[in-house]
């Protein structure tokens, strides 16, 4: 028995997708159906259902009842005959999370339109991707890792899942789109762009056959994986991704993308190939190796997990590094971009009050829902873990004599989790460390992991052969990474950030205990004049070079549309901005560990 799924880009001007569900042999006691409240890979309920304006179910040509149950499930009639269901769905949500249409492109995701029919989601789904019925789509490609069924390469036509898990797992980009294509390990690989772009597609895919070459040979090709898609969007500005299992939707800004004659990797691309280092990676890391919470779930309420600082932590760590090993940058351009992780965690209040199991666990309500208050409250098990990653490699190395690494572990996480269906308890990763080491980590997971301290960052990275340093930041955009520079001062703050909105500077954080916290300065407040004179976003670092470190002067905001009147003492900034240094005078043993932490 067969799903048989039908998209239409039905309105592109309006943004609606009609689609189309028939099921052959529906629930004699009356058919559900649910969509996902979540997309796998993003921890927030999204609650998809809310796009959908238009919904009803037939059989025969004749209308069956259609109950809607709860915010995500209708239930049609019963009826002994065939079943089809039709809905139009709103879609005009430009992220990798969600479904966007319009006159340009169609892009979705399935948990955005296809639902799930209820009991029966292992059958196979087939899916008829339909294209608009306007002239401007003459040219119009498709770009999907689903197989095809009876579709010609990048066309329109008929695609086929094994399920329904695998029917969401396939987002679609539809649209002129620029293809390259390469082969790893005899696997094709495809790249497609959206957007106006210069890009050197020789360039691109030399690179990204190099990196995932990398990838491959680190903990080898997956049995399943015989085709992978990169679906690229490259508007003006905007960094992402989300991963599935044979593809990756990214967002990248176009001019961070190579273009010809361009023989170096600036930090715009560097940025780029790290992102598609970071999706690439979760090809085992979250898709086959996942936590045991989702790889139970049914997508309809939370799945609450401690380990996502494992998932996506040790993945944050490995993306940089394996640009590095891959060759692809040099071992200062490593450093520097560890020295710009370390920066952004010791720049986050929030670490001091928050956990990175406490913030896995909270990302339902507090990571992918930031407000005002974020940095003072939360930590990122992204920059964190990636650095709680870091110091458990090089422990490992230490501890074990070299004989075991973060790799070791990693590599026996795949044979052991990576075909499980029951996915990775919550202690299993803590209890593999300790089984493939020989060596009780406890003490380590309970002061990184479960703690809130700082990490032992500059002895671990000491015995391998790098110091850390830090300074004082110089300016907002100095995000660490390199030394200080001569020619520029250290930087005067007032410990808040001030962003452009709606046509105002308004302070979006404020830094519990600084200097703007202690003047009376409130979230949102609108900035209007330091020291009697206007004060903007764009002015700030330019304004504040003219005074020092202790200076007490007046500062005027709106909150609301009241004026206040406020003083405010000048602080100079902290010394958290990091940077990282080959140490020449290493003995021996940090050299000889050094070499093997990036050799692999």
């Amino acid at each position: 028995m067969t799903h048989q799924y039908r998209i239409h880009p039905k309105d592109p001007a309006a943004h609606l997708f009609e689609m189309q569900l028939r099921v052959a042999k529906p629930d004699p006691n009356g058919q559900a159906f649910v969509l996902p409240a979540w997309i796998p890979g993003s921890y927030m309920i999204r609650d998809y259902a809310r796009n959908v304006v238009a919904i009803r179910a037939e059989s025969g040509g004749v209308d069956v009842p259609l109950e809607k149950i709860d915010k995500s499930t209708w239930k049609a009639a019963k009826t002994n005959r065939s079943l089809t269901l039709i809905a139009e769905v709103f879609a005009y949500d430009p992220s990798v999370r969600g479904s966007h249409l319009d006159n340009t492109h169609a892009y979705f995701n399935g948990t955005c339109v296809f639902p799930k029919v209820v009991g029966q989601e292992n059958e196979v789904c087939e899916l008829e991707v339909l294209a608009p019925d306007m002239p401007a789509a003459e040219n119009w490609r498709v770009v999907t890792s689903m197989n095809r069924k009876d579709a010609k390469p990048y066309g329109f036509g008929s695609y086929r899942a094994d399920n329904y898990a695998e029917l969401i797992d396939h987002p679609f980009e539809i649209g002129e789109l620029a293809i390259g294509e390469f082969e790893v390990q005899g696997v094709p690989h495809a790249i497609a762009i959206r957007g106006r772009h210069r890009c050197d597609m020789a360039r691109l895919c030399h690179d990204l056959e190099t990196l995932c070459t990398q990838h491959l040979s680190f903990l080898g090709k997956p049995a399943d994986l015989d085709r992978y898609v990169f679906q690229l969007n490259a508007p003006s500005s905007g960094h992402g991704g989300l991963e599935h299992c044979w593809s990756s939707s990214l967002v990248c800004g176009r001019d961070n993308l190579p273009f010809k004659g361009q023989t170096d990797i600036d930090d715009g691309y560097r940025k780029f190939l790290g992102l598609a280092s970071h999706e690439y990676f979760h090809l085992w890391n979250v898709k086959r190796i996942r936590p045991a919470a989702v790889a139970s779930s049914d997508f309809a309420s939370e799945a609450y997990t401690r380990l996502l600082w494992v998932f996506e932590g040790i993945t944050s760590y490995y993306d940089d590094l394996q640009l590095f090993r891959s060759g692809l940058i040099a071992e200062q351009s490593y450093l520097e971009l560890l020295g710009r992780t370390i920066t952004r965690v010791r720049r986050g209040l929030g670490r001091r009050r928050q956990c990175v199991a406490e913030s896995s666990f909270d990302a339902w309500i507090k990571f992918y829902k930031q407000d005002a208050n974020a940095n003072n409250s939360i930590v990122s098990y992204y920059a964190k873990g990636s650095l709680i990653a870091l110091c458990l490699d090089l422990k490992l190395r230490i501890v074990t004599d070299g004989k075991i690494s973060l790799d070791d572990v990693m590599r026996e996480c795949w044979q052991r989790y990576g075909d499980s269906a029951d996915g990775m308890p919550e202690h299993g990763f803590e209890e593999l460390c300790d089984e493939v080491s020989g060596v009780d980590l406890g003490d380590f997971f309970n002061a990184t992991v479960r703690g809130t301290g700082e990490l032992p960052l500059e002895a671990l990275l000491q015995s391998h052969g790098v110091v850390l340093k830090t300074r004082a930041a110089t300016d907002r955009a100095d995000e660490g990474g390199t030394g200080p520079d001569p020619a520029k001062a250290v930087a005067i703050t007032i410990g808040a950030h001030l962003r452009d909105k709606s046509g105002s500077s308004v302070f979006s954080s404020v830094e519990n205990g600084g200097p703007a916290e202690r003047a009376g300065i409130a979230p949102g407040d609108r900035a209007v004049a330091l020291d009697g004179l206007r004060l903007t976003a764009a002015n700030i670092d330019k304004r504040l070079r003219a005074y020092r470190a202790g200076d007490t002067i007046d500062i005027d905001v709106f909150r609301g549309d009241e004026l206040q009147k406020l003083e405010i003492c000048l602080a100079a900034a902290s010394d958290d901005t990091a940077y990282l240094l080959r140490d020449e005078d290493a003995g021996a043993d940090a050299k000889a560990r050094r070499d093997a932490w990036l050799a692999n």
